[in-house]
């Protein structure tokens, strides 16, 4: 079940937004630098929510392909080029880059309007029983159905 909070797909990319809270924040009032992997671990989790309506059917049929399986993140390079403040609405896009083997490389942006504050790329490895392991067709058909060309 999804709902607003999950935030919506436009145009092959997952936009999310997240209100900054004092929480998120270091002593100086911005963003602390790891709030962002927070965020940004959001937008992943609601990107793959809203990917299609049969996702739970596919992530069954995943599972009794490859029992115990999860996604992972491998590795991360992220830009940090302006800080976010308190009460700040900010925007959370993700979208797909690639879709390989037993990965997935989506590539993410925080954006507070039209302002990009934070761009980053995630290599999220598929694993089971604690390997790597290719990832389910089921899983990789709807992967590459929502990839942007160009």
């Amino acid at each position: 079940m999804t709902s607003a909070l999950d935030g919506a797909i436009r145009d092959g990319r997952h936009h999310m937004q997240i209100r900054v809270y004092y929480e998120d924040t270091d002593f100086s009032g911005i963003v602390y630098h790891a709030s962002y992997l927070r965020f940004m671990e959001r937008g992943r989790t609601n990107h793959l929510r809203l990917m299609g309506a049969e996702q739970h059917a596919l992530y069954a049929e995943a599972q009794a392909e490859t029992p115990g399986f999860a996604f992972v993140v491998r590795s991360m390079h992220i830009d940090y080029l302006k800080p976010a403040r308190m009460d700040d609405v900010l925007d959370v896009v993700t979208w797909p880059l690639q879709v390989k083997g037993a990965s997935i490389t989506l590539a993410q942006e925080v954006r507070c309007g039209e302002a990009v504050l934070v761009k980053a790329e995630v290599r999220v490895a598929f694993i089971s029983e604690g390997r790597a392991r290719p990832i389910p067709k089921s899983l990789r058909t709807l992967m590459k159905a929502d990839l942007i060309e160009g």
